[in-house]
């Protein structure tokens, strides 16, 4: 499915805020002014997208995180440079829109250091017309997808299990994602073919 990005003309001027809600906190990939804690409002955190390339393959697919309809997510937003804007937006469509599954949007996030502070920040949240929406899954069906699949970033319980020290580091405690880590440390790893 084709990406559709926001136009640059669309996209606030001068520095630029980009929210992350999962790998973008532990890993961002990009060069960075700042970052705080933030949260935006009227989307939350779920596993709820199959990966097919980072964390799975289309015969055996992961679950990645995606920004889902509804309630609060905290996270982190990172002030990008006007100048590394550019290539701070190539390098986010070519790791995150790989097949299209994210809508690119702006919103409005609070800045928890100071929760007067809001600024417009760029996310992606899951497209939930994509094949590759998973949907609301139970903690034993993320198990199932989580414990034994392997892409091109690696296995798919190091995802989960980086994002929820990330996430509890910052002092936030998702029940579901935490869950599914204590079930995961109680599965064996998945062996790669050699």
């Amino acid at each position: 499915m084709a990406i559709r990005p926001i136009p640059d003309e669309d996209l606030p001027q001068g520095d630029l805020w980009v929210f992350g809600y999962g790998s973008l906190m532990w890993r961002p990939g990009f060069d960075y002014i700042a970052e705080f804690p933030a949260r935006l409002i009227g989307e939350h955190r779920a596993l709820c997208v199959f990966s097919h390339h980072h964390r799975g393959t289309a015969e055996r697919p992961g679950l990645v995180l995606g920004l889902d309809r509804g309630g609060t997510c905290q996270g982190t937003v990172f002030r990008v440079a006007e100048s590394l804007r550019k290539v701070t937006l190539d390098y986010l469509r070519e790791r995150e829109q790989i097949t299209g599954v994210y809508r690119e949007v702006l919103r409005s996030v609070s800045i928890e250091s100071d929760a007067r502070e809001r600024v417009q920040a760029l996310a992606f949240v899951v497209d939930r017309s994509h094949p590759q929406y998973a949907g609301a899954l139970t903690v034993e069906q993320q198990l199932h997808y989580v414990a034994h699949s392997h892409g091109a970033s690696g296995a798919n319980r190091d995802y989960v299990i980086s994002t929820v020290k990330t996430l509890e580091a910052c002092g936030c405690h998702d029940e579901t994602l935490h869950r599914l880590v204590t079930l995961l440390q109680n599965e064996a790893p998945l062996q790669e073919a050699e």
